[in-house]
């Protein structure tokens, strides 16, 4: 039986505990606020907790970068090292960074090995729910092929809903997408986003933050088809509070299969800003 590696990136948002328990390898990006203070997305270097606290106080908005394909070679190489026969690398959408090139270049210097690149088309928990489910498959010994052919399919499925607290940070961290439209109006409304073709894109508009809210939700009863299949993951950037809110909302209408919690981390919180709160689901056959 061919044993395989999944890898992703730190865009991916995974929690600590899933990134554990289905032992995935995740290659960090980098943030730099100015040119004195540069931090690896590792959890270690910095948490989120105080990288929202110094996005507050900051005069400058802060960069990313993405790895490099050194960086990504040392980690194919240890993989393989350690015994593993394929790798299977899952990343952000190549439309917001560019992770994924350097995943290529990577592999283009190894070759003979088999590497498979994906571009999830999506970003923080929509690519992460896609990497444990190729985790799990890895860990019930399913092939190669199997693995890629359902990240393929599922990256289509999975949707997501979020609320920024403000345009500021996409617009000027350059990732509006789809949305740019929105700009012009920035003071005036509260979006509801979400991610098609790989960018960001305009779902809704509505005028308070209140009633963006209760669209999502409205939005996530028109688009879930059945809730018990579904695996509803809520997220919040430095914004338990509301983004507990909305878990206990989204299990008292849905009752879904399952829920997940997590963070909007590091360098998806460079380009959303503190206080989104966004809602991915898939529904499984």
């Amino acid at each position: 039986m061919s044993k395989i590696a999944i890898v992703t990136d730190s865009t991916s948002d995974l929690p600590k505990e899933e990134v554990e328990k289905y032992n995935i390898t995740v290659v960090p990006l980098t943030v730099a606020f100015g040119s004195e203070e540069t931090y690896v997305d590792d959890g270690k270097d910095i948490t989120a907790k105080q990288f929202y606290d110094k996005l507050k106080t900051a005069k400058k908005l802060p960069t990313s970068a993405q790895p490099t394909p050194a960086d990504f070679m040392e980690t194919y190489k240890k993989l393989f090292d350690e015994g593993y026969d394929s790798i299977i690398s899952i990343h952000i959408s190549e439309k917001m960074s560019g992770t994924l090139a350097s995943a290529r270049g990577a592999k283009k210097q190894m070759e003979g090995k088999d590497i498979e690149i994906i571009d999830s088309l999506n970003v923080h928990m929509p690519c992460g729910i896609i990497v444990i489910k190729a985790a799990q498959m890895a860990q019930e010994g399913k092939s190669k092929e199997d693995i890629v052919e359902m990240v393929l399919q599922m990256r289509d499925k999975v949707k997501t809903l979020f609320i920024p607290k403000t345009l500021e940070f996409l617009q000027k961290g350059g990732r509006i997408g789809k949305a740019k439209g929105l700009v012009a109006s920035l003071l005036e409304i509260k979006p509801i986003l979400t991610i098609e073709s790989g960018e960001i894109s305009q779902f809704k508009t509505t005028r308070r933050w209140n009633q963006a809210k209760k669209e999502l939700i409205n939005s996530l009863k028109e688009m879930i088809n059945q809730p018990e299949k579904a695996t509803i993951i809520v997220s919040d950037s430095d914004n338990k509070e509301e983004g507990d809110q909305l878990e206990e909302t989204i299990k008292q209408e849905f009752s879904p299969k399952q829920t997940i919690r997590a963070e909007i981390g590091v360098i998806v919180g460079t380009h959303v800003g503190p206080g989104a709160i966004a809602a991915v689901f898939i529904e499984e056959d």
